[in-house]
């Protein structure tokens, strides 16, 4: 698997980024362990995970997806070869959503302890908190890498303008500076009318922005939740746009030329791309997970991607 750099940092992450969300709970853990070491198969190391996942699941808890990759690490022994990632912020079940240093530094030792870890590699702010000055979630998080307990920040549903923000006062400050952003983006391009909270899209000046600091976008939900895939699912409102059929239309052309599924397209697409994008997707089953590390082997050319980058509605 090709790689990534991690801004200017000297690590590089997997070029695909493999989510964890649904794993311990939707997912059984029988299921999630072969997925993960189907990933790790084929020279992936990057996992994604957050301290709330998947609580909204039937019979969930918060935790369960920390603990599922806990075990299988404990199984495997496979520390030392991972770049784990995990989040803090979003609404738990019971305590609200935020990013006060009390919160921040109390979750980061519950991540820990669920995924048997001495340092997390990757530790996210979820989600923007305009409720907390900046400053002080910025020292938490740098009091955090001091301490050893964290290895690098990065943020997710931001808005540029407040990523930047966030960048140039942790650099001021010399604290930790957010080295990548997880936002939702997909080959389809989203109505803008469309509600999205807590989640934010990758807009084209964020997509800029991190061209220019060479800052990876982790790019979730690339498959839009399997709808551009299987037609038997409702694509979200956030993609009924103008541009969505020709889209569409092209990623079929696209996928009839090279052998190819409509997933592995889109994810090699989102890979190709000049910015530095790397496309977070999931999986419930094996099959599935085979099916997306299919996108390893298929090298658009440059026509291809111009056709499907300009791909777009009358």
């Amino acid at each position: 698997m090709n790689t990534v750099p991690l801004a200017r940092t000297g690590v590089d992450l997997s070029a695909f980024c493999m989510g964890t969300m649904n794993m311990g709970s939707r997912v059984d853990g029988k299921t999630s362990m072969a997925i993960l070491d189907a990933y790790c198969d084929v020279g992936g190391s990057f996992i994604d995970t957050a301290n709330v996942y998947s609580h909204w699941n039937p019979q969930g808890r918060m935790g369960d997806s920390e603990e599922l990759l806990g075990e299988w690490m404990r199984q495997r022994s496979n520390r030392s070869g991972l770049f784990v990632a995990t989040k803090v912020g979003l609404q738990k079940p019971d305590g609200p959503a935020g990013l006060k240093a009390q919160q921040i530094e109390a979750e980061c030792e519950d991540s820990l302890r669920r995924l048997g870890l001495e340092t997390i590699d990757l530790y996210y702010s979820h989600l923007d908190d305009r409720n907390t000055p900046l400053a002080e979630s910025l020292q938490a998080f740098d009091r955090l890498v001091q301490a050893g307990k964290v290895r690098f920040i990065g943020a997710s549903n931001h808005t540029t303008w407040r990523f930047v923000e966030a960048r140039w006062l942790s650099r001021s400050n010399g604290w930790a500076s957010y080295m990548c952003i997880q936002q939702r983006y997909s080959y389809l391009r989203q109505n803008p009318a469309a509600t999205l909270a807590p989640n934010a899209n990758a807009s084209f000046d964020l997509l800029d922005y991190c061209k220019s600091e060479q800052i990876p976008l982790v790019g979730f939900s690339p498959l839009a939740k399997g709808a551009i895939a299987n037609p038997a699912k409702e694509l979200q409102e956030q993609y009924h746009g103008r541009d969505t059929e020709a889209r569409l239309a092209m990623l079929k052309t696209i996928a009839a030329e090279t052998g190819c599924s409509l997933n592995q397209v889109v994810l090699a697409w989102i890979a190709q791309s000049p910015a530095p994008i790397i496309p977070l997707f999931s999986a419930s089953s094996l099959e599935q997970m085979q099916d997306n590390l299919g996108a390893l082997d298929l090298h658009l050319d440059e026509e291809q991607m111009l056709r499907l980058t300009e791909a777009k509605g009358v």
